[in-house]
């Protein structure tokens, strides 16, 4: 039935203001006080997605991660039976209703909040989402997308850690991205994009300035610095892997006196290398920063910069760098091995767990 069940919520979100609607006042009904009403489109959307089904593991994490503090944050696990019978209700409404849609739903809607409640305790305090503005939307490059958003709310996070976004163009789905920039007194964050996915694709390709997005929890992804540590770094950026390393680099340049850094930056020639005015600035701003171009499918690069990322950084590695690599999947799945090849001590060696952009 999982077929099913995504093609009646494909329908059911085709009236989704009036499927929100719907959905807050019978759970408001029930259990007074407990769903804002302003947070029941957000809310359905998601909880809908994940019943639903279909979301690969990163989706599906981040679906989790803001539903778990939404129900931290207005306790609903004691009104979970509510819930549930609410998004039943809300589905039967728009599609046609047989007894075996009714049984899926039901089944899909107590697996939901079966999941739900295993993440509660972790999910933390605060809001599970963020309404943001985006102010700025640039296309940087073929398929790539430079979005700079502005929270209505400040949005407390550290440089490497990365957050789940919706846009109202996919609504109920979440994608985990990096912000590319450390906390900054404006309070927006730069989102660096590529469109690979039905999220990241409406974010590249349809989004513009003054549309709404949100901005779930931050989550640590095994790339912040650790404060203690004072060592030089290497950092080892592959496409819009760049994004949180980028973000590090601010975060030392606002230290008194911060390590040595090189920036390994990789992309396949000149013309994919998307982000190169903020790195020049960057770069001539501090002489303890030195940018490295890696070019995969340049013939006509400098010596030092043909190769792909990590070679090239295996060359400017020196023992005591903290190594920090971020980049496509395929990238980060062999590099651990290349790294301890190369000479680097595993506890030197931090990847992203998999959630980050």
């Amino acid at each position: 039935m999982t077929a099913a069940l995504a093609a009646s919520w494909s329908v059911t979100m085709r009236y989704a203001r009036e499927a929100a609607d719907h959905f807050w006042c019978a759970v408001e009904d029930r259990c007074p006080g407990t769903l804002p009403e302003r947070e029941a489109t957000v809310f359905l959307a998601a909880f809908g997605r994940l019943a639903s089904g279909g979301d690969d593991p990163a989706g599906r994490a981040a679906l989790l991660a803001v539903l778990g503090r939404a129900y931290r944050r207005y306790r609903l696990l004691p009104h979970q039976l509510t819930v549930e019978a609410a998004l039943v209700a809300t589905v039967s409404r728009q599609v046609r209703w047989t007894p075996e849609l009714a049984a899926a739903w039901a089944g899909a809607s107590r697996r939901a909040t079966a999941a739900v409640s295993r993440v509660v305790e972790q999910a933390g305090d605060g809001p599970p989402w963020w309404p943001a503005q985006v102010v700025d939307h640039d296309r940087a490059a073929d398929g790539i997308a430079v979005v700079t958003v502005r929270p209505w709310r400040r949005l407390a996070f550290r440089p490497g850690q990365a957050l789940p976004v919706c846009t109202e163009r996919r609504s109920g789905r979440w994608r985990w991205y990096s912000p590319a920039n450390a906390p900054r007194a404006d309070g927006t964050v730069e989102l660096h994009i590529r469109a690979v996915a039905a999220v990241s694709r409406a974010l590249v390709h349809r989004v513009r300035p003054d549309d709404r997005i949100w901005l779930g929890p931050p989550r640590s992804i095994g790339l912040t610095l650790d404060p203690a540590s004072d060592a030089d770094l290497l950092l080892v950026a592959g496409g819009t892997g760049l994004a949180p390393l980028r973000a590090l680099v601010e975060q030392v340049a606002t230290a008194p006196a911060g390590p040595r850094v090189t920036l390994v930056v990789g992309a396949r020639t000149l013309a994919d290398l998307y982000d190169p005015i903020s790195l020049d600035k960057l770069q001539s701003a501090h002489n303890w920063l030195t940018v490295v171009p890696a070019f995969s499918h340049d013939p006509v690069a400098e010596a030092g910069e043909q190769g792909d990322a990590l070679t090239v950084a295996l060359d400017h590695w020196r023992p005591g760098q903290e190594v920090y690599l971020c980049g496509p999947p395929l990238m980060v799945a062999g590099s651990r091995l290349r790294l301890l090849a190369g000479g680097v001590p595993a506890e030197r060696i931090h990847l992203p767990d998999g959630f980050g952009t």
